[in-house]
């Protein structure tokens, strides 16, 4: 993705039933680093007896040394690496969150994001709930709390058909983890089993690094308890359309992953082939964006028959930066990223495949850097239809202003980026790449047109869908 403002939230991974909880959790969360950089935090539980251990950073600076983990003992274990897009990015919002109620325990991990979070906020605290963060995720617990139901699992059923949006959930008491998906299936949540352990995971490639084996998808709607009884499934939410995000194939799982029950890398190689059949050119070698548009590139390397090329390095090292560039440095923000490669891009003509284009103004200096290689044309195809409004689900996008496609046509974007040409993916060719119904999948962000409403601000709801427009 050119334009790096795009982020998913979370990752969230749980296991129950194995001594060394906390070290494969820890595994787990690094190979799910990708969902998300700015926080981590893992709780156990260790015969009833709870630990926990989070904070600012990534999974290898939190849970930076031996002791750390050691000091969270446990057969059972729940995990989250985050990236917030509800709450603040401070110390009180890292998840998993811990309560007390009932002299029980409650820890939550949340992927996803609620629509009605703020309205079932204002009713919790009217009635004398007290929030500890500013997280949609508290929402769940509190109500959780406040349930009539007699048993555990039967009060975080009835918390989750009170909330509305997306959520992939674990969950950990003194005995036991949850793993729930809400009735669309926004976003992915896998089960999978390590010898005699249950684990669940945002991604398999979590299952990949322990040496998991992915054994199905936790269902949209399905409430799972994993105990020592076994696996216990509830089912307390009505079942309603799939809505499985597409951006989670176009760019945010790895593509080591099963996602909705498919490869990602199969799917993006697809995407990429595709796009080469819609928006054919004339080119001498064909590069992609590392490292998310790399499999797309392939699949438009295989299909339009030019030759494949690495034209662009990109740094993995780069971390935030407090020092502010001389004037006279320019583009530096995309030069610390991404360095071209002169001896593979002077005097050709050049396909530049990309999964996606939020504002355009790192494409636009990609671009530019790429002229200045050498390139003699600089022709940039999408692997994706353009993005023209912003996800309620869980998704970091920016306004529908700052999109650049939301208000400009495919013609004045490419004039901005100075490419020679710029071509998108058809909404169609998108969603025919998937072996599911077009019809499972939410592709609100390139339609308009949203399963769930946008969460309402003033009595007003955010955004009004776009009419006219296919999903």
């Amino acid at each position: 993705m050119m334009d790096t403002i795009v982020h998913d939230n979370c990752g969230v991974f749980g296991i129950f039933g194995n001594s060394r909880a906390a070290k494969l959790t820890y595994f787990g969360l690094y190979a799910l680093q990708h969902r998300g950089q700015e926080s981590a935090g893992i709780v156990t539980s260790d015969r009833g007896i709870i630990h926990m251990h989070k904070g600012m950073g990534e999974v290898s600076e939190v849970f930076a040394d031996e002791k750390t983990l050691s000091r969270l003992s446990g057969n059972m274990a729940i995990g989250h690496t985050r990236y917030s897009t509800t709450g603040a990015s401070s110390l009180i919002n890292i998840q998993p969150f811990l309560i007390t109620n009932r002299s029980r325990h409650l820890a939550i991990a949340h992927n996803g994001n609620l629509t009605n979070s703020l309205e079932l906020r204002q009713k919790l605290d009217a009635k004398g709930s007290i929030f500890q963060t500013t997280s949609d995720t508290e929402v769940i617990v509190h109500l959780a709390a406040r349930s009539r139901k007699r048993r555990r699992i039967d009060r975080i059923c009835d918390a989750l058909t009170t909330v509305k949006g997306a959520f992939s959930l674990t969950l950990l008491t003194e005995d036991s983890i949850v793993a729930a998906r809400d009735s669309h299936g926004f976003h992915p949540l896998a089960l999978g089993r390590f010898r005699k352990s249950w684990v669940v995971a945002s991604e398999t490639c979590a299952f990949d690094i322990i040496g998991a084996r992915y054994v199905r998808d936790i269902e949209p709607g399905e409430v799972l308890e994993i105990s020592a009884a076994g696996l216990r499934s509830h089912y307390p939410m009505k079942k309603t359309k799939h809505a499985f995000c597409i951006f989670e194939y176009i760019y945010f799982s790895r593509p080591d992953s099963i996602v909705f029950g498919e490869n990602v890398d199969k799917i993006r190689r697809r995407l990429g082939r595709q796009l080469a059949i819609e928006h054919p050119v004339d080119a001498d070698i064909v590069i992609g964006i590392p490292d998310s548009a790399n499999t797309a590139t392939l699949g438009f390397a295989e299909e339009s028959g030019i030759r494949f090329e690495i034209g662009l390095i990109r740094n993995h090292y780069v971390g935030r930066t407090f020092i502010d560039p001389h004037q006279s440095i320019r583009d530096l923000d995309v030069k610390v990223k991404f360095n071209p490669v002169k001896g593979v891009l002077k005097g050709r003509k050049v396909v530049v495949v990309d999964d996606s284009i939020v504002r355009g103004t790192t494409s636009r200096k990609l671009v530019k850097l790429i002229r200045e290689a050498g390139a003699k044309e600089v022709h940039v195809r999408i692997s994706s239809p353009p993005i023209v409004s912003p996800c309620f689900y869980g998704i970091d996008m920016p306004t529908r202003k700052e999109l650049i496609a939301s208000h400009r046509s495919v013609a004045k974007i490419e004039k901005y980026l100075k490419a020679d040409s710029l071509r998108y993916l058809s909404l169609e060719g998108m969603l025919s790449m998937a072996s599911l119904p077009k019809t499972d999948f939410c592709a609100s962000c390139f339609s308009g047109r949203y399963p769930i409403k946008p969460p309402a601000i003033n009595g007003k709801h955010r955004l009004k869908p776009r009419q006219g427009l296919k999903a």
